[in-house]
C-alpha cells in the first residue's frame, strides 16, 4: 500500500529533509519509523523535494510503500505520531495510487520566509524569522516582489552544488508581502524552485528594501548581468515549505 503523509517539522533540531550519512535528517528517522512499525521490514521514503538544515516545513510531502497488512492510513499516521520525536509531526496520512510520486507528481509549492524587522528579536522568534538591521522598507519589498514575479531564467539566485545551474527557467506566480508590526512574511508560491532559490531571492529583495541595492541591480541580477546585487544567501532558519501542490490531491485514493 502506498501512503502520502504530509509531514510538519521544526527543522533546527534535525540535518535537513534529505537522508545524510550517519543520520540525523528527517527521511532518515522517518524510514527508520515506518521500518519498525513495519516488523523490520525495509520501508524507503521519497520526498517532495529537499529542505537544508534548519529549514522548517508545514506541509513536506512524502510516500512510502508498507505492507499492506489491512490496516488503514489512520493506524500509519496515529502509530508514526506517537514513534516520532516531538519535532516532526504526520499532519495527514492517506493512501495513494501505485503512479502517485511525492516528488514528480507535484504540480507546485509554496514557501513563507519570515523577517523580524524590529530593533530586537523575541526569544520564542529566534530560529523562526530573520533579524533584519536595518528595516527594510515595506513598500520597497513589494516593488521587488513584482519585478520578480514571472517566468524568468532564476540561475542568478540558485546556488550550484558544485555544478553548473541548468534547466533554469521557473514560473514564480505569485510573491507577497505581508504582515503584522515587525514580523513580516514573505510567501513565494511556483511550479518549483532551484536550490537555495527563495533564499536567495530573499536576500536580494532585503538587501534593496534596505537601500543597499537598486531596484536596476535586482533587474540586472535577473536578467543574468553583473550587477553590484551580490549573490547572498538568506539565513535557513527564516524559512518554511508551507504547500506542496498536486493534480487533483495527489492523485490519490481513499
Amino acid at each position: 500500500m502506498r501512503l502520502k503523509l504530509t509531514l510538519a517539522y521544526d527543522g533546527a533540531s534535525f540535518r535537513g529533509w534529505q537522508s545524510q550519512t550517519g543520520g540525523g535528517a528527517v527521511q532518515d528517522i522517518l524510514q527508520e519509523a515506518l521500518t519498525r512499525l513495519a516488523g523490520g521490514q525495509i520501508v524507503h521514503v521519497h520526498g517532495s523535494g529537499r529542505t537544508d538544515a534548519g529549514v522548517h516545513a508545514l506541509g513536506q510531502v512524502a510516500h512510502a510503500d508498507v505492507p499492506d497488512k489491512h490496516l488503514e492510513p489512520a493506524f500509519w499516521q496515529r502509530a508514526l505520531n506517537a514513534t516520532l520525536p516531538s519535532a516532526i509531526r504526520v499532519m495527514n496520512c492517506t493512501r495513494a495510487r501505485d503512479d502517485f510520486h511525492a516528488r514528480y507528481s507535484a504540480t507546485g509549492k509554496t514557501y513563507d520566509y519570515l523577517l523580524w524587522i524590529g530593533p530586537v528579536l523575541p526569544p520564542h522568534w529566534a530560529a523562526r524569522a530573520w533579524h533584519v538591521v536595518p528595516s527594510p522598507d515595506p513598500a520597497a519589498l513589494r516593488r521587488a516582489a513584482k519585478i520578480l514575479t514571472g517566468y524568468h531564467d532564476f540561475s542568478g539566485f540558485a546556488a550550484s552544488r558544485g555544478i553548473p545551474v541548468r534547466h533554469a527557467r521557473r514560473h514564480l506566480r505569485r510573491i507577497s508581502v505581508s504582515g503584522h508590526g515587525p514580523l513580516v512574511r514573505l510567501r513565494f508560491v511556483g511550479d518549483g524552485f532551484l536550490y537555495r532559490m527563495v533564499r536567495m531571492l530573499a536576500a536580494g529583495m532585503v538587501r534593496v528594501a534596505q537601500g543597499k541595492a537598486t531596484e536596476t541591480a535586482l533587474r540586472g541580477r535577473l536578467a543574468g548581468r553583473a550587477t553590484d546585487l551580490p549573490r547572498m544567501v538568506a539565513p535557513s532558519d527564516g524559512l518554511c515549505l508551507v504547500r506542496v501542490a498536486y493534480a487533483r490531491a495527489g492523485a490519490q485514493s481513499g
